[in-house]
């Protein structure tokens, strides 16, 4: 059982305020007093207007963009947090940034994850509550506890209340890696899978997408963790299309939506891209195409069964 709010404060960045509000009315709280702004050189400035002392500390900040910003904030926030004598201190990052530099894919690369996890673990936190790493491997990066929960299962809950039916439904992953991902969407409504393999035959050439699965006459949902320039989740969506699918649906954790993406997914054959709201998107990002699914019911679930140090997995189930 919860037992009661009186010792959680919840605080936010500059990059989360939204989701921070939506949290908080599902804890039935205050977001805590505070200001994060910048001096006159562009240095961070944090202040906390209300005493912390003994307290279970939440920050809420996902370290989009500007990512830099974004991710110094939340450490000097944690840093301020630790000297005010926060009992416990819980960095909420719905959006990690960095995630994608897991690995040495070049000589001389840096992993820039582990990087920002050892910044993070160094500034003070205590734990980490965090949705869909690019890659689950990150959670091993820190030396203290990695909540990782799962977005598929708020979009599948979605999806479900829209009655499809399950003889015209395809669960379309639009590349190998994200296949594991998309299969769990597909057996939770006893669904075909489909995989799109994509290769360039040689260098230079126009991409190749192959469709393994049968998508003719079906309505076709794609499911990734994030849409960044959107090149893939287009290319796949053409590719479908030319495969005779009746409709295509998007469905992303994390809309990154940088460089040419909003232009691409409104003149692309999709017919809805579905989002969680990890990242809090400025209004010249929102398009006619997007639709916008929260994470604080389950953010805020998360939070109450840390503060009551009893089991967060539930939480990965699709009721």
């Amino acid at each position: 059982m919860f037992n009661g709010t009186s010792n959680i404060k919840l605080f936010s960045g500059n990059s989360s305020k939204e989701l921070t509000t939506k949290i908080a009315a599902e804890l039935k709280i205050q977001v805590g007093n505070m200001s994060v702004g910048k001096f006159s050189d562009g240095e961070i400035s944090v202040n906390i207007c209300e005493t912390v002392r003994g307290c279970d500390v939440y920050i809420v900040q996902s370290t989009s963009y500007p990512v830099n910003d974004n991710l110094m904030e939340l450490l000097v926030i944690i840093d301020a947090m630790k000297r005010a004598s926060a009992g416990r201190i819980t960095a909420v990052i719905p959006y990690f940034g960095y995630a994608r530099q897991d690995r040495k894919a070049r000589a001389r690369d840096p992993i820039t994850s582990k990087l920002v996890a050892d910044l993070i673990t160094t500034a003070g936190a205590d734990r980490v509550l965090t949705m869909d790493l690019h890659a689950a491997q990150i959670q091993g990066f820190f030396n203290i506890p990695v909540d990782h929960l799962l977005g598929m299962p708020v979009i599948a809950r979605n999806l479900l209340q829209r009655k499809y039916n399950s003889e015209e439904l395809v669960i379309v992953s639009p590349d190998v890696g994200s296949v594991a991902r998309a299969r769990k969407i597909a057996e939770k409504f006893n669904a075909p899978l489909a995989i799109i393999d994509k290769r360039r035959p040689r260098a230079n050439a126009i991409e190749v997408m192959n469709i393994i699965g049968n998508v003719e006459g079906k309505t076709c949902i794609m499911i990734d963790d994030m849409i960044d320039t959107a090149g893939t989740i287009v290319q796949g969506a053409e590719a479908l299309k030319n495969n005779g699918a009746k409709e295509i649906i998007a469905c992303c954790t994390h809309s990154v939506l940088s460089g040419p993406a909003i232009e691409r997914l409104q003149n692309s054959s999709l017919k809805e891209v579905m989002a969680l709201d990890t990242i809090e998107l400025p209004q010249d990002k929102i398009f006619d195409k997007l639709t916008i699914v929260s994470v604080a019911q389950i953010f805020a679930e998360a939070i109450k069964r840390i503060h009551d140090e009893i089991s967060v997995s539930k939480l990965f189930d699709i009721n």
